[in-house]
């Protein structure tokens, strides 16, 4: 087995300039809380802009907490000129809310949502009409039909509440059988999670492109709470490497850069449709690595 250091070596001899053809990029926000932050959300669009995204997302509170901020920082994007995609999720939500949902935006030109089951604000009960993310991708397609390109999650390392992997696989073919189009992966930081997820749908059946999700690293204990809320690994000796760094902000960035860079040319290399950057509102770092991975203009 390398060791870490030839890890990285090891991953940055993998040639990118001849799988970025075709790419389809994008990235995630969070809708802002503040005039402020959604100035800052516009500047940070407008850079990451130039890389040609296919789309840009932004995220759905639990239990539809953000829905209005959710679209406003949606029709914005889509006001400059950006192709802009909502997230959606179910859970806590009736039949008539999500429906009434639907209609308002596809009034306003939307055409593409991000459907996921999402999780029930603090304090709340009902679990709602809707109780899995195929559910709401068949009520996507009943209401709506084909307007709407859905955009489905799916999870390399296992989604943490599955029974196992294989339940895991079949929910995800439930989406698909639903209607579906194309999955957005939970971020991970080993290529081979993600190319053996990828063989193994193929042989369930599941034939849609699998974007995978990939998280830049700026703050490594933010990223080691996030991690262990939604099963994403991190590999020990990229754990013990960022340990050994401590509070040196720069450090911890030049190496989440070549580390994250790295797994983007390997999985571009083999085979990746796409890739969908977790921005965290921070144009910086994933305009960085599609820089390194000549993808759009610099």
């Amino acid at each position: 087995m390398a060791a870490p250091a030839e890890v990285g070596s090891e991953l940055r001899s993998v040639p990118v300039s001849t799988v970025t053809s075709g790419l389809q990029v994008s990235f995630e926000f969070f809708p802002p809380k503040s005039d402020e932050g959604a100035q800052r959300l516009r500047s940070t669009a407008a850079q990451l802009a130039r890389r040609s995204p296919h789309f840009f997302s932004v995220t759905y509170g639990a239990g539809g907490s953000t829905r209005e901020r959710t679209l406003g920082a949606v029709l914005d994007l889509i006001a400059a000129g950006y192709p802009a995609a909502p997230h959606l999720s179910c859970i806590g939500a009736s039949r008539a809310e999500t429906a009434a949902l639907l209609q308002g935006w596809r009034e306003r030109g939307i055409r593409r949502i991000v459907a996921l089951r999402g999780d029930l604000p603090s304090g709340s009960v009902g679990l709602g009409d809707l109780r899995h993310a195929s559910d709401l991708v068949a009520f996507i397609r009943e209401q709506t039909g084909d307007h709407f390109h859905i955009e489905v999650a799916c999870y390399p390392e296992v989604h943490p509440q599955a029974r196992s992997a294989r339940d895991d696989l079949l929910a995800l073919r439930r989406k698909v059988e639903a209607g579906a189009d194309s999955a957005i992966t939970q971020y991970f930081f080993n290529a081979d999670a993600y190319l053996r997820f990828v063989d193994e749908a193929r042989a369930a059946g599941i034939g849609i492109p699998i974007i995978p999700g990939i998280m830049p690293i700026a703050n490594f204990s933010q990223l080691a709470r996030f991690s262990e809320a939604c099963g994403a690994e991190i590999p020990r000796w990229l754990r013990l490497r960022m340990q050994d760094l401590g509070d040196d902000a720069p450090a911890i960035r030049a190496l989440g850069l070549d580390v994250v860079t790295d797994l983007c040319a390997r999985l571009l290399a083999g085979g990746a449709p796409g890739l969908h950057f977790y921005t965290m509102n921070q144009a910086v770092l994933s305009d960085e690595i599609c820089n390194r991975l000549g993808i759009g203009q610099a």
